[in-house]
């Protein structure tokens, strides 16, 4: 009996503040030996979202990595890792006054052999490269999103919504959270792109697709990304 290879994983991240805001909220982080990969979008006050981010980052890695030791399955611990990222953040924002009401999105995911779970709270989305063709995976938790799915909205008029930034579900603004995990098979050559909505503001799935496929390795794709953001106006922060 033959076993499949193992695929060896290659990883590139990049964020910026874009061309409007004069810091950034987005936060990302991996651990490419335990297979988790992170990306958040933060929002609050001043620093707050700053904050948010960065602590929900480090929280769903420390906390996914901690749990190997303990052999249990993977998208047991990518669904506990967000729940302990949602609590780590409430609780912050509970103990400091400045800090209330601070949140963020998070899309995640993590790799086991051949296998990937995706986890996302907000709409920081992940998309799929493979043979050509980019499709998003995970689904919005936003007003827009839900006017569109239940028919109140067309596309057009969700793409020219002023309420583009307000979600439904975020990491950190109650005491529980429910993220949506999604899994799949992976093989050789698969792209997973985890991205902030400072792109998916100026690039749907087919440019996407294009700037991926056209980039020599993924450290210039995530640049090609982010400059493709910031020549339309960048008003977010982008992070890929």
């Amino acid at each position: 009996m033959e076993c499949e290879a193992a695929l060896k994983l290659d990883v590139a991240a990049l964020t910026d503040v874009g061309c409007k805001r004069t810091n950034n909220e987005d936060s990302f982080g991996y651990d490419l030996a335990a297979g988790i990969f992170v990306v958040c979008d933060g929002m609050g006050g001043m620093a707050a979202g700053e904050v948010a981010s960065g602590t929900a980052v480090k929280a769903l890695v420390e906390y996914f990595s901690g749990e190997a030791v303990l052999g249990s399955p993977r998208d047991e611990r990518l669904y506990r890792s967000i729940l302990h990222a949602n609590r780590e953040v409430y609780l912050l924002a509970q103990r400091n006054a400045e800090l209330r009401g601070m949140g963020t999105t998070l899309v995640s995911a993590c790799v086991e052999g051949r296998r990937i779970l995706i986890g996302n709270v907000g709409d920081s989305r992940a998309y799929f490269l493979r043979g050509g063709v980019c499709a998003q995976i995970t689904r919005d938790h936003s007003f827009i999103a839900e006017q569109v799915l239940n028919g109140s909205m067309n596309a057009a008029e969700a793409g020219a919504s002023p309420l583009q930034s307000l979600i439904t579900r975020a990491i950190g603004t109650a005491e529980s959270v429910e993220p949506d995990i999604f899994t799949g098979a992976l093989e050789p050559g698969d792209i997973l792109l985890l991205t902030s909505d400072g792109l998916t503001r100026y690039a749907d799935a087919k440019a996407i697709a294009t700037l991926l496929l056209s980039s020599a390795n993924l450290t210039e794709a995530c640049q090609a990304l982010i400059d493709t953001a910031k020549r339309q106006g960048a008003v977010d922060n982008v992070t890929c």
